[in-house]
């Protein structure tokens, strides 16, 4: 009987060691285990660098898994930060655990590999800024009207090759506006105007966000004028075209927007009909009646053509002369955020070229209100009573001040009572990014996010939101390793 109970310690002490050996070896066990045992815990604000193997530049050759990890190495804050910066970044590091799963979201990795990008370029540029402000003695500020402008003119337009580019430097918002004055011509009179984003890097062209085609003479499908709106990325090619006159099964499509104008189509000649009378003035011809509504289309050849394309809530709506032709409605994960040119190209003679209602920056020194505008800091030795998390997306500067300006002067947000932050992502854009940065050690209230914005990663703002209000606001966990 003693020999049977000694060989089952026996049988059990080499299970336990099996156990230790196999399952613990696992990554994903230990990083299971890791979370229990530490998802009570504040995580270090600093994170590990880890150089870029050769793997990284393909990420198709290798696990998903590690590829995040490696990815994540890229967003490590190696600059010193003061007390400010330091609370800018607090959901920064407590979404490290997210990242590293970044696989399972859609465009999860995506997004992780342009914000290391966006991020290792931004840390350049401020610590440019800061060497210039130690050997100089004094700071240098540029103009933000100059980095973000209102509007933007044809004389910003410079012709490459055969087409013409208006650059627009920190993307569309709801709002902005792309105005085209010109006629189109040459033999054909084709022409068309392509909205695209920032180049992905290792991608040789950028994506398309809109890729408006006008056909006057028609295409392979008909023999009538036409308009082909569509996308264009690296990975999925070409998309499904949007045409307009619509065919039958476009019209049956239930869309956010109305994707083409019932008017739109070609203008059929009436036929005149002459009546003979005895009466001189009853021999006038007269028009013959149809059931059908007449229509139009809007470009003609020789003729000058004002087209405006206006980005709205669900999609980009083109008006010609004051009447509405068609919209596009987005498509995912091209954001008019975006934009980063507008191309024209094709038989059409441009007059003029106008960008308008495009995101811009307030100049900080010349805020006379700052002080009032700054977010008051969460007490460190009680809790609020309310947290306000809102989603917004990096060149939202202008919808930020309002909200700074408005309901964010209301006594119990001034007070502490009620804690008010915006969540952002990273911009494509150098140019956002920093203006972003500036905006957000500024006023104190934007939590920035370690990924591009995506609409798709909307999910992970709230988590983001939950996190930051259990840990930086009710329970103070934030404050405790601050340095």
């Amino acid at each position: 009987m003693k020999k049977w109970h000694g060989g089952s310690v026996i049988l059990c002490l080499f299970l336990i060691l099996m156990l230790r050996y196999v399952i613990l070896d696992s990554p994903l066990a230990e990083r299971s285990l890791q979370y229990v045992f530490q998802q009570n815990s504040t995580a270090q604000l600093h994170w590990l660098d880890v150089p870029n193997p050769p793997a990284l530049q393909n990420p198709q050759n290798f696990s998903q898994v590690i590829s995040t990890e490696l990815l994540a190495s890229s967003l490590s804050i190696t600059r010193n930060l003061s007390d400010r910066e330091i609370q800018t970044l607090h959901s920064w590091n407590h979404l490290r655990d997210l990242v590293n799963n970044a696989h399972i979201l859609p465009d999860g990795l995506d997004a992780i590999k342009e914000a290391g990008v966006a991020w290792r370029k931004l840390n350049a540029a401020l610590e440019y800024d800061d060497s210039v402000v130690s050997f100089n003695g004094s700071t240098h500020h540029k103009d933000k009207e100059k980095q973000c402008p209102y509007s933007i003119r044809r004389m910003n337009v410079t012709r490459v090759a055969d087409r013409f580019v208006l650059r627009i430097p920190c993307g569309l918002i709801q709002g902005s506006s792309i105005t085209i004055i010109g006629t189109p011509g040459g033999l054909l009179g084709n022409f068309k105007i392509d909205l695209t984003g920032a180049a992905v890097p290792g991608e040789p062209d950028p994506p398309i966000v809109l890729h408006y085609n006008v056909r006057l003479l028609g295409d392979k499908l008909t023999e009538d004028p036409v308009i082909v709106q569509n996308t264009w990325t690296i990975a999925d090619d070409w998309g499904s075209e949007d045409r307009c006159p619509s065919s039958d099964s476009d019209a049956k499509d239930s869309a956010k927007v109305e994707k083409c104008s019932s008017m739109v189509g070609k203008a059929h000649k009436q036929i005149l009909v002459s009546k003979s009378h005895s009466n001189f003035s009853s021999m006038q011809p007269t028009r013959k009646k149809t059931a059908e509504p007449k229509k139009y289309y809007p470009f003609k050849q020789g003729n000058l053509a004002i087209a405006i394309l206006r980005v709205g809530a669900e999609g980009i709506h083109m008006t010609v002369d004051g009447k509405h032709v068609t919209s596009f409605a987005f498509r995912e994960d091209l954001e008019p955020g975006f934009v980063g040119e507008v191309r024209i190209e094709g038989d059409i003679k441009l007059l003029s070229v106008l960008a308008s209602g495009l995101p811009t920056t307030e100049d900080f020194e010349h805020v006379t209100d700052l002080e009032i505008l700054k977010a008051p800091p969460v007490p460190k030795d009680k809790s609020i009573d309310l947290f306000i998390g809102i989603f917004s997306t990096a060149n939202n500067f202008k919808r930020r001040m309002a909200v700074r300006r408005t309901w964010m002067q209301y006594d119990a947000v001034r007070s502490g009572k009620v804690a008010v932050r915006f969540f952002v992502g990273l911009h494509k854009n150098d140019v956002v990014n920093k203006e972003l940065w500036n905006e957000a050690r500024t006023y104190g209230d934007i939590q920035l996010m370690p990924f591009v914005d995506y609409y798709s990663l909307i999910l992970w703002k709230t988590i983001a939101i939950c996190i930051y209000g259990d840990k930086c606001t009710f329970s103070q966990v934030c404050y405790e390793n601050r340095r």
